[in-house]
């Protein structure tokens, strides 16, 4: 019996200080960006007289752009060797960029603002996700990308429910934006001060491009499918500013439209590390197909709302469906990925991402201004169908080959 015990301690090692640390810095960032998210749509549709689609263009470049630029800071981390100096410096960016959203005036300083912010968050996401891979103990590598991930939604929890508060107090949109930049600093001083990088750091090796033909042939065609299906899956996942302008058209205030982000941010926190948790001792791909149908769900219920309640109701799913999906899609990344190539890893799958994910908010935005709102929604279900429809065919292929003799 004691041994037993001690063989299960032993196989389920504590979560490392490091991953608590960027847990933190997560939290205090997203609190930051969330606070300006939450408004940002509305800010730009009712008081800079933006469009749908303009708002559509300017998320999804934004997005994009900080996904593409993750594959460069992937492979740089990679050929460096380190990943602190690129967190500091990306979560840095996005710090400096907070004042400009009280300051703007015009569309296009919101949309430099918007998007320098997302370089930001480009150049630091993938050595994060691989400095996350380097210290966690594969035994429970995705209980730490949920516990990291939980941390960073309980922060975009924390940033609209303090935005609604501001604005109940202050009721002036520029006034509160510029309380984003106490917790931006706060992240950026707890990198400086708690991440540290281990001590068996990934060998350095000669930089390549990180879409060098040669590269990608170091990737195994599990790899592939992975950031196959996670592609698909983007283009299903437009920005979250469609959803806070759904709330606004289904009747809730300026004031409470941050209240949006808080529901999805919540559900998104409270499921996020119990399914990491679960998926180191279940199937991933069967929590990511949970995550598909939630989010098929999601959109049949926005699509057709009529009343503040069913469009919660939507939100929250919402938010479950990136708790099973977001640190699942990294787990399984940082699974198939070679050893020495994982930031290179994150960045290929990131490069893909973001490409959808432009194309995804885009067309989010020529449906909604030129077909309905609703539109919107109905095609996010469909495209969310045909990821699911591509996991569960891969899983059917899986078991087949297992049956024959023929699996890994």
């Amino acid at each position: 019996m004691n041994s037993t015990g001690s063989n299960t301690k032993a196989e389920r090692p504590r979560i490392p200080r490091t991953i608590w640390a960027l847990g933190f810095v997560s939290l205090f960032m997203d609190l930051s960006s969330e606070l300006v998210h939450s408004l940002l749509p509305v800010f730009l549709v009712t008081t800079l007289g933006a469009s749908p689609l303009a708002v559509g263009v300017i998320e999804g470049i934004a997005e994009s752009t900080a996904m593409l630029v993750k594959i460069f800071s992937g492979a740089i981390s990679d050929f460096m060797g380190r990943r602190k100096g690129l967190l500091l410096l990306g979560y840095g960016l996005a710090a400096v960029t907070k004042p400009l959203f009280p300051l703007a005036q015009t569309v296009e300083v919101v949309f430099t603002a918007r998007l320098l912010d997302r370089i930001g968050k480009g150049i630091r996401g993938a050595p994060r996700d691989a400095l996350i891979a380097d210290v966690s103990p594969p035994q429970i590598r995705g209980a730490c990308f949920g516990l990291r991930q939980s941390m960073d939604t309980l922060g975009a929890v924390l940033g609209p429910a303090l935005a609604i508060v501001l604005m109940l107090w202050l009721a002036d949109i520029q006034l509160v934006l510029w309380f984003a930049v106490i917790p931006a600093a706060v992240a950026v001083a707890l990198i400086v001060t708690d991440v540290k990088e281990p001590t068996h750091r990934p060998s350095a090796h000669a930089f390549q491009s990180p879409i060098h033909w040669r590269v990608l042939h170091d990737f195994s065609s599990g790899y592939w499918w992975v950031v196959t299906v996670g592609g698909v899956f983007t283009l299903a996942r437009f920005s979250e500013a469609f959803l806070v302008l759904r709330a606004q058209q289904t009747g809730l205030s300026i004031t409470w439209t941050p209240l949006v982000m808080v529901v999805m941010a919540l559900f998104y926190t409270l499921s996020a590390y119990p399914v990491g948790w679960l998926s180191d001792r279940v199937r991933r791909t069967g929590l990511l197909c949970v995550g598909m149908g939630l989010l098929i769900l999601a959109d049949l219920v926005l699509a057709q709302s009529s009343s503040i309640i069913t469009m919660m109701l939507g939100i929250a799913l919402w938010g479950l469906h990136m708790g099973f999906s977001q640190g699942i899609l990294a787990s399984l990344v940082a699974d198939k990925a070679p050893e020495a190539l994982k930031g290179t890893a994150f960045g290929i799958f990131n490069l893909v991402s973001g490409v959808c994910m432009l194309v995804a908010s885009i067309l989010a935005g020529w449906l909604w201004q030129s077909v309905g709102s609703g539109s919107t929604f109905f095609a996010g279900a469909l495209l969310a169908a045909t990821a699911l429809l591509l996991l569960l065919y891969k899983q059917q292929s899986v078991q087949t080959k297992s049956k024959t003799g023929d699996c890994e």
